[in-house]
């Protein structure tokens, strides 16, 4: 469903003359770092002096309440019917009814500053915004006939003014391009993330923050023909422009392929004219979804990513290694380049851009790519909260899904055994078929292992939706008919035997988020909740390990609120809760027994600061946050060895590097609150600096270094190295995300709500012995537990037969082990359960 447009700004006619930047601002571009605030004075300033050519957009706004906006601009003929125009284009994808028109303009694209230390992009912005206000830039009026222009002049308000605020504080009086001066090192966390510290070009594909979410709502009304998204690298590199380098992912078609030269070529006139240095083919490439390059090209645009050298350590000069001096000038004017000749290239080729991108969505409808034609969730295998998180998900990203009709037995491949076999499907099944505009996306997100051309790629190699979610699902290379009805959502079942108002006690099962959500709302209720560890059955229903039972005993002081309490916040988190007239369980544990335990409200806190890896930290914050709505206390790295910890019952340590915040003194006194009923909960780099330590029972692996020497022995020339194979075989170390099947112990509190497997995102060889006595291995990787994803010879190795996830007993105190980071970017959904088990349930 298309979101409605709401307008920001009326056009009305100035009498003030249109000014440059440099005359509104005061100062000359490239002298300091403007504010959002006056980078969006200016842009109303540019809106209010382009009557009937200019359209200023608030389509949402950051965390902390900052403006998101865009500029839509097209020559006085078009723009009086931009409407038309954007109805159009999603007629031209069949995502609107009707016949779509080629004889109009294209839709360019430009983004701005997703990383907010990437500063120079929204200064470069004001002047390409002032080049498209000016009637006297003629070059520019006549390329804006045959081209919408949509400028988000920046993606990343918080992270802009978190650097802008910090540099104009700390900048010397006279510009110091010195690179050992402080306005070149900035502080912790940086001004590249946003406000959670995610790295918005990650979020593309997955939409978990609100930038990414009420970006992509536009963007999705839209469906430009090009997407330029404007960054920069380290200080010392020059400038990079398309064509991309390998790998390409195998669905991105010829014609995307072709015109990243094109582009290439547009770029080169400028820069060949200047002089100026570039490099194209190198470093960025085309293959994870996740980018402001890829996840538009899936789309049916022509993605790009505009690399400038310099960054949060250029500041407003930067004295780089070669003896030149790179100034925010000379930045600001290679990015102003770069987007006068994308508007320029896709004026000049409208007419292949707008049949090819027509083309692109009739081939996605008629003749969809790859193996599998349909893929399929079981309705009856899977968890209702976590299916409708799923179908939420498509529906944000226009893909179109239905449900089974009728019983099919035939072949497909099985995501859990990572297997062709036979499959089942049943009524109610949720079928999502290839038969689609948004086909191609659907094939990227849904295939089990996307083929990849060249293992030298700097992201994730695997994430299929499957997998991310902890879904039951199956690809069938056969179309299937989705007519089938809708199912009806149920949120409280009540016992046929039991007086609706006043049951026994309510059941709810542990199996998602959702779940989790309902937990800590009834927490923070004060409503008292229990678990089973065991698993048992009442009035005719089996419960797992982990259901939540909320018994009226002990909650009787809320009288009947407690019943309208207890729906309400189900209804609310999406979760089922089922109603029962007994405490009496027909097999199993009954529901007062001691092994359904009480679950105390903890007091959380996790450590941030110098030392701690800011985006992991940034998705524990944002996990109790954003997604579980549940208080949690930020401890600073450099005091949080000081601060009595009595007070809570949970400390987070996330992935980072401890040895600076833990002394060997500091780190008893950690282990002191441990004993004294503390829990502990590290993960990836903080379990890593915890293992071998003394009363620590995780350890890694022990290197064999008698083979080591056997080995050199026996072939001394494996020494000689060629210095030109070194990328490659450091890649023989490397994981590029690749999901793994982690074996459970699904008895354990950590892993209930699972069945025995769980795919996570391996992203680092985890090397660890299995613990011994006193320890449990709650997740460990077999033999043979690869499931997709790039992973290099040596790290595969290594991860054979290794601990990822456990806990032990220290004192009256838990420590819980996470080698793996099951909240990774937020997007891996089927982690977040056993976190949340880690907190709530482990230890209770």
């Amino acid at each position: 469903m298309l979101l409605p447009l709401v307008s920001q700004a009326q056009n009305a006619p100035t009498a003030s003359p249109l000014q440059t930047p440099a005359q509104f601002l005061g100062y000359n571009l490239g002298t300091q770092f403007t504010t959002h605030a006056e980078i969006l004075r200016y842009v109303d300033h540019i809106v209010e002096h382009s009557s009937g050519r200019m359209k200023l957009m608030r389509y949402g706004s950051t965390y902390e309440r900052r403006p998101l906006e865009v500029v839509q601009i097209a020559s006085a003929q078009n723009f009086a019917r931009l409407e038309d125009v954007r109805h159009n284009n999603l007629k031209l994808a069949g995502l609107e009814s009707g016949t779509g028109q080629r004889q109009q303009p294209a839709v360019c694209w430009l983004s701005y500053n997703v990383h907010g230390n990437e500063a120079v992009s929204s200064e470069a912005v004001m002047q390409v915004l002032y080049d498209l206000a000016n009637p006297q830039d003629q070059q520019m009026q006549d390329w804006l006939k045959n081209t919408v222009v949509i400028v988000d002049p920046c993606v990343n308000p918080d992270g802009r003014d978190r650097y802008a605020n910090w540099y104009n504080r700390v900048r010397s009086q006279s510009t110091n391009a010195e690179p050992d001066s402080w306005e070149h090192h900035e502080p912790w966390p940086g001004g590249r993330y946003n406000h959670y510290y995610f790295d918005l070009n990650r979020d593309w594909a997955w939409q978990t923050q609100q930038e990414s979410k009420q970006r992509i709502a536009l963007y999705n009304q839209w469906l430009p023909a090009v997407h330029a998204d404007f960054h920069e690298m380290g200080p010392n590199n020059t400038y990079y422009f398309s064509p991309a380098a390998k790998p390409f992912h195998a669905d991105i078609t010829p014609w995307q392929r072709k015109f990243q030269n094109i582009l290439g070529d547009y770029n080169k006139v400028a820069f060949d004219k200047n002089n100026w240095l570039y490099f194209t083919r190198e470093v960025y490439d085309l293959y994870a979804p996740t980018y402001g390059d890829t996840w538009p090209t899936f789309n049916g645009a022509i993605g790009m990513t505009y690399e400038q050298g310099g960054g949060g350590p250029a500041g407003v000069a930067f004295a780089r290694n070669d003896g030149d001096t790179l100034t925010l000038s000379q930045r600001i004017a290679h990015h102003h380049a770069a987007s006068r000749a994308t508007i320029q290239a896709t004026a000049e080729r409208h007419d292949d851009l707008l049949r090819e991108f027509q083309s692109y969505f009739t081939t996605a409808r008629t003749k969809p790519q790859g193996e599998y034609k349909t893929y399929v969730l079981t309705a009856s295998g899977n968890d209702p909260g976590q299916l409708r998180a799923f179908t939420q998900y498509l529906d944000r990203n226009q893909i179109s899904y239905g449900y089974a009709d009728k019983k099919t037995k035939t072949k497909g491949f099985n995501y859990t055994s990572g297997k062709t076999e036979t499959v089942q499907v049943e009524p109610r099944d949720l079928v999502v078929s290839m038969y689609q505009p948004k086909s191609t996306l659907v094939k990227v997100l849904f295939e089990p292992r996307p083929q990849l051309e060249d293992s030298l790629t700097y992201d994730i190699t695997s994430w299929a939706l499957p997998y991310a979610f902890g879904v039951r699902a199956y690809a069938l290379p056969g179309r299937l008919s989705a007519s089938g009805p809708k199912p009806s959502p149920a949120i409280v079942r009540g016992s046929a035997a039991a007086p609706a108002e006043r049951p026994y006690a309510y059941l709810a099962r542990w199996n998602s988020l959702q779940d989790m959500r309902f937990l800590s709302r009834l927490l923070q209720q004060k409503v008292k909740v229990r678990y089973a560890e065991k698993e048992f059955e009442a009035e005719g229903q089996k419960y797992a390990p982990g259901t939540l039972v909320i018994t009226r005993t002990g909650n009787e002081g809320m009288g009947a609120r407690f019943d309208q309490l207890v729906r309400a916040q189900a209804d609310s988190a999406g979760t089922v809760v089922t109603a029962v007239k007994s405490g009496f369980s027909t097999s199993g544990r009954d529901l007062g027994s001691s092994t359904v335990h009480f679950v105390k409200q903890p007091n959380v806190a996790v450590v941030a600061g110098p030392g701690v890896d800011a985006t992991a930290f940034g998705e524990v914050w944002h996990f109790f946050e954003q997604q579980l709505g549940y208080p949690i206390t930020v401890l600073g790295s450099d005091y949080v060895s000081r601060v009595s910890l009595q007070k809570y019952d949970v400390l987070i340590l996330p992935n980072g590097s401890y040895a600076d915040i833990y002394s060997d003194r500091n780190l008893e006194g950690l282990k002191a609150w441990v004993r004294d009923g503390g829990k502990l909960i590290a993960l990836e780099g903080a379990a890593k600096f915890l293992a071998n330590k003394k009363d620590f029972l995780l350890k890694t692996k022990a290197v064999d270094s008698v083979a080591i020497r056997k080995d050199e022995r026996a072939n001394p020339y494996k020494l000689l190295r060629r210095y030109g194979d070194s990328e490659r075989e450091e890649a023989e170390e490397v994981v590029q995300g690749s999901v793994y099947r982690v074996q459970l112990d699904n008895t354990h509190p950590l892993a209930f709500g699972y069945g025995n497997t769980y795919f996570a995102l391996v992203r680092n060889p985890l090397n660890y012995r299995f613990m011994g006595k006193g320890g449990w291995n709650v997740g460990v990787i077999k033999k043979d537990s690869y499931s997709a994803g790039f992973i290099g010879a040596k790290a595969r190795r290594e991860l054979t037969d290794t601990f990822v996830v456990g806990t032990q007993e220290l004192g009256r105190g838990q420590v819980v082990f996470l080698g793996d980071n099951p909240l990774f970017r937020a997007f891996w959904q089927g982690g977040k359960l056993l976190f949340g088990n880690a907190v709530f349930l482990v230890g209770q």
